[in-house]
């Protein structure tokens, strides 16, 4: 089994039960096919680099997931068909890429939370 990644904007016009919605079909679609989903991010609404179909803001998804290479273009194949993904990238993670991800998922767990900055005026 590979280890993928997938990160794919949804349309902005849908609400927060319909983005929930469009993350769990794909969920289940890998379940489906026996890829163990391994992590999730949801980087919520967030502005375009440019705009896509006249849009400029989209709501951003990542899953990292361990599949075997034949579920990848049936996947891919799933996002052009659904009219709310307006992009979508999978790339396969080599060891030195899931390495990062793991360091950079346990940072975010273990990083403490700063002190508010206090400006004393004398």
């Amino acid at each position: 089994m590979n280890r993928y990644e997938t990160v794919f904007i949804m349309t902005p016009v849908l609400s927060v039960d319909q983005v929930a919605e469009t993350v769990e079909k794909y969920k289940a679609f890998l379940k489906e096919h026996k890829a163990t989903i391994v992590h999730e991010e949801s980087w919520g609404l967030r502005k375009l680099a440019y705009p896509i179909q006249k849009k400029s803001t989209g709501f951003y998804q990542l899953l990292e997931f361990e599949a075997d290479a034949p579920v990848i273009l049936p996947f891919e194949t799933e996002f052009r068909r659904d009219e709310r993904i307006i992009r979508f990238l999978s790339t396969r993670m080599e060891k030195h890429h899931v390495t990062y991800a793991e360091s950079r998922r346990n940072k975010s767990k273990d990083a403490p939370v700063a002190a508010p900055e206090t400006t004393e005026e004398a």
